[in-house]
């Protein structure tokens, strides 16, 4: 079995095995890692070698880790990575380079349907009529995109977004709202294989599904990095926030949304954002909490969103794609039945 991890931020991590009644046997760890004193590799190998094959991540990470010499110097890796690499090569995890992408960047959709857009497309992906796909969303209308699990009246200050014309829906996704305004976002969605993010946990299939994003804010100058759980940010702030939901169907949808220029004051009149969170972020106005891409680049929405496309198609390759009318129909279906119902948007009231 072989097995293959890029640490976001850090280096390739190659993992060879075999699986002998349920044991593993002739473990060898690779990489582009650095590594001192030269034995500390010998010693992983040997530490790995003779672990049951259902060893979990934590227990490999134990494993790993014991053996290490005191004065060990791991640059670019570290125990926990080479689990994850042994996990995903148990697993027969794939990579993104295993695919043919599509990438879909068309015209602005109202945002109900912007929801069940991201539903289908994944259901797609996970049934296998559509190849992997990225999607560029636009937006010519304001909204705000609660998490699954949020509460309406907690998030959203609903006299002032009815004043300012926001329309409030819900996504299949956890994590936090999202304040939409035509041309103040740039947001995507990636709908994968769950073999892509096989032998990982949520928090690194998060940064390992958006390092392209990383590589892509760098070449325009950002000192972009991720922090965990699912920001993206910058030593002048944070940039965005990503969501992601696995579904049965064997699919998983993950996506992001960062500000280009947006209107802080406004936002803090719809959103009701608390001072715990505030405080987690360790700044004092949500104005200030977000750093948008237009400051730091002085670049248009349309050459950042093309900067990211080309990024993306040059790590991975890709076509251009749309959103078929079988596809579309189903949307549509699933807002008259979903998500543009009452009992979707304030199932958490």
């Amino acid at each position: 079995m072989h097995g293959e991890f890029k640490v976001p931020g850090g280096k390739l991590v190659v993992v060879d095995l075999d699986v002998i009644d349920g044991v593993i046997h002739n473990f060898h760890l690779a990489g582009d890692f650095f590594l001192e004193p030269d034995t500390a590799l010998e010693a992983i190998d040997r530490a790995v070698n003779g672990l049951p094959a259902e060893t979990d991540a934590k227990r490999l990470t134990e494993a790993i880790a014991a053996v290490l010499p005191k004065d060990a110097v791991l640059l670019g890796f570290s125990p926990e990575s080479v689990a994850t690499t042994i996990r995903r090569a148990l697993a027969q995890a794939t990579s993104f380079t295993d695919y043919e992408w599509q990438v879909i960047h068309s015209q602005a959709e109202r945002p109900q349907l912007q929801m069940a857009l991201d539903q289908v497309l994944a259901e797609e992906v996970g049934e296998g009529r559509r190849g992997p796909t990225l999607r560029i969303w636009e937006w010519d209308q304001p909204a705000v995109v609660i998490g699954s699990f949020q509460s309406v009246k907690n998030e959203v200050d609903l006299e002032n977004a009815n004043r300012y014309g926001f329309e409030i829906v819900r996504r299949i996704s956890g994590g936090g709202a999202m304040f939409m305004e035509a041309g103040s976002v740039v947001t995507y969605s990636i709908y994968a294989p769950a073999d892509l993010v096989q032998g990982m946990s949520f928090a690194d299939s998060y940064a390992f599904l958006d390092e392209w994003v990383i590589v892509a804010l760098r070449s325009l100058g950002i000192d972009a990095f991720y922090q965990p759980l699912n920001d993206i940010t910058s030593a002048k702030g944070k940039i965005g926030g990503a969501a992601q939901k696995r579904l049965g169907t064997g699919a998983v949808l993950h996506h992001v949304t960062m500000s280009y220029d947006m209107d802080g004051d406004r936002m803090v009149e719809v959103l009701r954002i608390g001072r715990e969170k505030m405080s987690d972020k360790g700044t004092r106005s949500a104005n200030k909490r977000v750093d948008p891409l237009r400051s730091q680049t002085g670049l248009s929405r349309k050459e950042i969103i093309d900067a990211l496309i080309a990024t993306f198609t040059r790590l991975y390759g890709s076509t251009s794609g749309e959103i078929t009318a079988d596809e579309r129909e189903k949307a549509e279906k699933l807002v008259a039945e979903k998500f543009g119902t009452d009992e979707w948007l304030y199932r958490v009231p």
